[in-house]
């Protein structure tokens, strides 16, 4: 194989040794013999840098050759008759030798740098893939197309799942074995190479890499061989090996953060159900059941007009208990994706005379200031949920303002959105606390009021986003709070 690879390098040589006896004969009568030795070293040279070092040394032996055969008295035979020559033959020889193996030094070094920036560019373009994966299949398919590109192979993974090895099933993986996947098993334990290339399991027609994160190897790559040796390329597979065991550890890792953020969540939450249900479901109860207790047990001791005032404080605290549990529930509806909109088109004087209507009873001292502008057009929403949204922007907006002043609900058109804007006076949020409010359970303390439970903004934020809306809030320059709800105009796509 290695004849017939290199076969043509000596014919080249050869070839380049002819053309330079054929250039001394046509200026033999110009220049002496000496200086024809110039040509046959670039002949030399040229086989040295085009055809590497043994057609090189071949080149330098035939150019002394045919040097003393053409050009050398007596011409036509190999018989010197000046020894002088002898050394011009010597020098030849030698100056070629060591013209090609420093170009052959040369040659190697260019070819070294060049599969050094191979490498690095195919780890760079591996690393920038790596980190935009977020899961195991992402950094598998990211492994498995830098194998393809750089080494013409096929690749499959097989990890280790909760004391058990699998395959990571992705559609560019090509099956396994049983035989395959115990071998792969062997070298997570061992942490050793096996397979084509290697000691262990030699007869396998797959190369098998543990990936390792440590000192611990978590999975293992099967590389079928492909285009080039996968023996010629092992510090390339070990490279990739040690990228995909980073990017499946900071797989790990994020996806704990994450879980370990979910639990904190949840556990928030819970904590602040639990207060809220400690605090609004008590309250109303202690209230309904000691109006119940005195009415029974004392009913002599009170009038008609003091019972009347008994039985509307508990109806009140009644209806209290009725809201908090509808918000519950609603709540519950959002989250788990069963909030369906049935939309129709609808007059925005009419949402905001149910908004109104809703919270009427609520009041007490405040006052609803309406604004209209003419040129509102229609908007296709379901009626129910979005003035159910609204009363819960204004029960907030009651809840938050002094006595006795005024609450703003407006309406304006703005390019292809309909803004409606419920306004307090009250003290506002906190600056970066804008968003927040729209999460469950959040509350903003307020001196001198009551609490509530966190969830009317949050309920609204779910019932706008079923809209295909969204709700901001901001504070007023003038002091109090804007929350705006931008709905699209006209009939939604169904």
């Amino acid at each position: 194989m290695k004849i017939t690879h290199s076969l043509p390098g000596y014919l080249g040589a050869v070839t380049l040794v002819a053309l330079a006896s054929l250039l001394c004969e046509v200026v033999r009568t110009s220049i002496a013999p000496t200086n024809m030795v110039m040509l046959y070293l670039l002949a030399v040279v040229l086989a040295a840098a085009r055809l590497g070092l043994r057609p090189a040394i071949l080149s330098a032996f035939l150019s002394v050759l045919a040097f003393d055969f053409l050009f050398i008295p007596p011409r036509f035979s190999l018989r010197v008759s000046d020894t002088e020559y002898l050394i011009t033959f010597f020098a030849l020889f030698v100056v070629g030798i060591v013209i090609s193996s420093l170009v052959a030094q040369i040659r190697e070094k260019i070819d070294q740098v060049k599969r050094q920036e191979a490498r690095t560019s195919s780890l760079y373009y591996l690393t920038r893939d790596l980190s935009v994966a977020a899961d195991v299949p992402a950094v598998i398919g990211a492994l498995q197309r830098a194998v393809l590109r750089n080494l013409g192979s096929r690749l499959a993974v097989v990890l280790g799942f909760e004391n058990k090895l699998e395959v990571v099933d992705i559609p560019t993986t090509f099956p396994l074995n049983d035989g395959s996947v115990d071998i792969a098993t062997w070298v997570m334990k061992s942490g050793r190479r096996a397979g084509k290339g290697t000691s262990a399991y030699s007869d396998s027609s797959f190369m098998f890499v543990p990936i390792k994160t440590g000192s611990q190897a978590v999975g293992a790559m099967v590389i079928e061989e492909g285009d080039t040796s996968l023996a010629e390329n092992l510090q390339l597979i070990e490279a990739f090996s040690g990228q995909a065991a980073m990017a499946l550890e900071r797989v790990r890792l994020s996806q704990q953060a994450e879980e370990t953020r979910i639990l904190h969540q949840k556990n928030h939450l819970e904590q602040a159900l639990l207060n809220s249900i400690s605090h609004d479901l008590r309250t109303p109860l202690v209230t309904i059941s000691g109006v119940l207790d005195l009415l029974l047990n004392n009913d002599h001791m009170y009038d008609t007009d003091e019972r009347r005032a008994m039985l509307s404080a508990a109806s009140e605290e009644a209806c209290r208990l009725n809201r908090f549990v509808g918000s519950l529930l609603d709540m519950t509806r959002i989250e788990a994706g069963v909030l369906s909109p049935r939309f129709a088109v609808c007059d925005m004087d009419e949402i905001i005379g149910c908004a109104i209507g809703g919270v009427e009873q609520r009041l007490g001292n405040h006052h609803i200031v309406t604004s209209l502008e003419p040129n509102v057009p229609l908007v296709s929403v379901d009626l129910a949920l979005l003035t159910q949204a609204l009363v819960n922007l204004l029960d907030n907006a009651i809840k938050h303002s002094p006595e006795d002043s005024d609450i703003s609900l407006s309406a304006r058109l703005e390019g292809a959105s309909v803004i409606l804007a419920v306004c307090d006076s009250g003290p506002g949020v906190p600056i970066g606390e804008e968003e927040l409010i729209f999460d469950k359970f959040h509350r903003v303390t307020v001196p001198e009021k009551t609490g509530g439970t966190g969830l009317g903004l949050s309920i609204a934020k779910g019932i706008i986003d079923a809209h295909k809306g969204k709700i901001t809030a901001s504070n007023r320059v003038e002091g109090g709070l804007m929350v705006e709800v931008m709905l699209p105009a006209g009939e939604l796509n169904q």
